[in-house]
């Protein structure tokens, strides 16, 4: 099913969405995408539904297509310190501000977001399984923060981040256990698994 390619119609529209909510390690990365007017990509979808390879290839699409596209980062101390909600937001806000051309809608994956500046936001529930922007976003926030996670692994080996990207596995449990947590370790979150609320791969 396609997905639609405007919420606000007549309007200059960025669509929203994070990626690394749920990991035990890393930053949170978002995304900001504004498509041209009439755009249509039938093969943009939920970046988790999209093998590796169908993202990379989609990644390099969106970003030579969109009339401004930009990536905010916010990093583990900044979650340990503001916690992951209002750091995803904040992923978002900082995509935003880096945006060359200045939306005059905001459509958001989700159901939370704080208003930024004077434009007119909406939340949407598995936005990017619906709306064009809102899927470039995510896939851009995927891609971005997977590679960031592979740097990072080159460094810290012994986790297998190149392989389960910080999220919960039982390896990257195990690897806790045996050599306690790194500097990218969120602090806040419970990172050995008595009662985690997180479920692996989620965002």
């Amino acid at each position: 099913m396609a997905l639609i390619p405007h919420y606000y119609t007549g309007k200059t529209e960025a669509g929203c969405d994070e990626a690394g909510r749920g990991c035990l390690a890393g930053s949170v990365y978002a995304a900001a995408v504004i498509l041209p007017d009439g755009y249509d990509n039938p093969f943009l979808d939920d970046s988790k539904k999209l093998s590796p390879k169908k993202r990379a290839v989609l990644s390099g699409q969106i970003r030579h297509d969109a009339v401004a596209w930009a990536v905010g980062v916010v990093s583990p101390k900044e979650i340990d310190k503001i916690n992951i909600l209002s750091a995803s937001i904040l992923a978002m806000h900082r995509a935003l501000d880096a945006l060359k051309v200045r939306p005059e809608a905001i459509i958001v994956d989700g159901n939370r977001f704080s208003p930024y500046r004077d434009i007119p936001h909406t939340t949407i529930i598995k936005g990017d399984g619906k709306y064009q922007a809102i899927a470039a976003a995510s896939i851009l926030a995927k891609t971005f923060r997977d590679e960031y996670m592979e740097r990072l692994d080159a460094e810290y080996p012994c986790y297998d981040w190149a392989h389960n990207k910080g999220y919960p596995t039982a390896a990257h449990r195990r690897a806790l256990r045996r050599y306690g947590p790194s500097p990218y370790h969120r602090m806040s979150y419970n990172l050995f698994g008595e009662g985690d609320l997180f479920e692996q791969g989620s965002d």
